[in-house]
Parts: C-alpha cells; sequence; structure tokens
C-alpha cells in the first residue's frame, strides 16, 4: 500500500481522479462527488506526533478539514468535529474513521455563522476533550459570483460570516483554554495571493485571513501559542461542485497549476500536522502555500 511516505511522481498522483461537470446544492456531500475525493483514509500512517493533543476542526466533515482530522486521529490526538448539521451523513463516516484509530470524538453540528454557536462548539469541545491545544479554523463558504452588481449583500455577509467571523468568534473563545505549546492553525488560500475575478468576496475573505493570521501570530507568541495558516491550491472538495466554480470550469479545474493537476484534501493534512506538532515550534504567523507550484508573495 501507498502512504504519504511512498517515492511517487507529483505530476502523475492521483491521476485516476479526473473531475467531472457536476452540481451540488450548498454545502455538498464527499458521499456524492464523483470521483471521490482522496482523504487519507488509506494512505496516511501516523508516527505520534501529536499523541495525547487535544483538537477542533471546523469543516471536518469533508475536504480538507476531514484529511486532517483522519490524520491528526492517525497522529495520536482526539478531534472534536464542527460541521453542518446537513452534513451529517459525511461526518459520521469520518468519525468512525477517527474512532478507528482510537481517538476521542467529539460531534458539535451547528452553523459558523451565528456566534453563539462559535461560543458554545469551543465549550463543548474543552468539555468533550476534557481540554484543547489545537484549533483548525477550516470551514469556509464560496459561491462564484461574475459581477459585482449582481453580488448580493446577504451572500458577502455569509461569505465573511463563515470565513473570517467565526474564525475570530473561536479565537476569541478558544485562546483563555489555550496552554502554551498550543496552536491555531486558520485555512487560507491562493486566492489570498492571486484572486479570481468570480470570487471578489471570496479572495477578499482569504486576504483577511492570511492578515490576521499574522497579527494574532504576533500577539500570542509571548503566551507560547503558535498562529500560522495553510493556502490550499484547487483542492477536490465539495466546495467546487456546490457553485464555487462554474460547471464547465470543473472539468479542467487544477489544470492552470505548474503540477498541471488539482490537488487532493490528502495533499493538504501533513501541512497542517506540522504546524499542529512541536516539530514547527518556530514558526508563527506563517502562511504554507500547497497550490502545486503557483507562485505567491
Amino acid at each position: 500500500m501507498s502512504t504519504q511516505y511512498t517515492f511517487t511522481d507529483p505530476t502523475k498522483l492521483y491521476a485516476d481522479i479526473d473531475p467531472k461537470s457536476q452540481d451540488q446544492k450548498e454545502p455538498g456531500l464527499d458521499a456524492e462527488l464523483t470521483p471521490k475525493a482522496a482523504l487519507g483514509e488509506d494512505t496516511y500512517v501516523g508516527s505520534e506526533r501529536l499523541k495525547g493533543r487535544k483538537a477542533l476542526i471546523t469543516g471536518a466533515d469533508s475536504g480538507i478539514g476531514a484529511a486532517t482530522a483522519i490524520a491528526f486521529a492517525r497522529e495520536g490526538a482526539s478531534v472534536a468535529m464542527s460541521y453542518l448539521p446537513e452534513e451529517k451523513v459525511d461526518a459520521d463516516r469520518i468519525a468512525g474513521i477517527l474512532r478507528e484509530a482510537g481517538a476521542t470524538v467529539v460531534q458539535i453540528p451547528g452553523d459558523l455563522r451565528e456566534r453563539e454557536y462559535a461560543r458554545t462548539l469551543v465549550k463543548e469541545a474543552v468539555e468533550g476533550l476534557g481540554g484543547l491545544d489545537i484549533v483548525v479554523n477550516n470551514g469556509g463558504k464560496q459561491i462564484f459570483n461574475e459581477d459585482v452588481t449582481t453580488l448580493s449583500d446577504e451572500q458577502f455577509d455569509d461569505t465573511f460570516k463563515t470565513n473570517v467571523y467565526a474564525m475570530f468568534w473561536i479565537c476569541k473563545e478558544a485562546v483563555p483554554h489555550l496552554a502554551p505549546g498550543s496552536t491555531i492553525i486558520n485555512t487560507t488560500s491562493i486566492q489570498a495571493y492571486s484572486p479570481a475575478p468570480i470570487l471578489v468576496d471570496y479572495a477578499s475573505t482569504k486576504a483577511t485571513i492570511n492578515t490576521f493570521t499574522k497579527a494574532l501570530g504576533q500577539q500570542l507568541a509571548p503566551k507560547g501559542i503558535r498562529v500560522n495558516a495553510v493556502a490550499p491550491g484547487p483542492i477536490w472538495t465539495p466546495l467546487q461542485v456546490t457553485d464555487g466554480q462554474p460547471d464547465e470550469k470543473v472539468d479542467e479545474f487544477g489544470e492552470e497549476t505548474p503540477l498541471g493537476r488539482m490537488g487532493q484534501p490528502a495533499e493538504l493534512a501533513p501541512a497542517f500536522v506540522y504546524l499542529a506538532s512541536a516539530e514547527s515550534s518556530y514558526v508563527i504567523g506563517e502562511t504554507l502555500n500547497v497550490n502545486g507550484g503557483m507562485p505567491t508573495p
């Protein structure tokens, strides 16, 4: 069986996963994605790098969040999973994989746009896991729009609430529980550096996440709490087929990268593991780009 350690040509990796035009209603499900995304469930091998750690992950039911949850569990961490109630079928599957790895799992469904949910999410994670020392703000909203004059106030607000406000609310609630050595990891995007004209609101949130990460990283560093970010490129997740991209662009998704292909969530998980582990003890306010070679500043 190949693992994340297998010597491989990255241009040929996951060549059997060929995206096809399709459409799902928000929030989208891995269970209905064709072809299925690679989450590392068959390939990720842990080595106790996060043994005894306690992690809260938003958007943990599918895509990058699910792959990160699987990796964390196999590295020895307990995991609190945040996801929308409509995503229960995906969340239950991932929770089962985490429990097979021996992890304590707490499932906390809710809507990140709601301030009260963010507060109770952290509280329930702390109670369910017996503490908290890793926070991964990964849940996100992306809906394409080709004309700013038709970009609704509601969509703009929902995108910022999901991607930015939730991150702020969760960090605000979590910091009092985080001991020195704890980490916060935020998911940003290549869109923060190279914004697509059809993703004005989404790209704006991702640039905000970068700056928030750098500022909060400086604020919390003296307390021994590290804050960093991961910036994915084009990654195959349900986000892309719930109007994250126009249908006609799905067939060629990721071809613009130097590697010539889209990435898989399994390729993001090791970056989150690195930033969560003590191996990155001197890394603060950094944005780790995982984007197939797309240049960033």
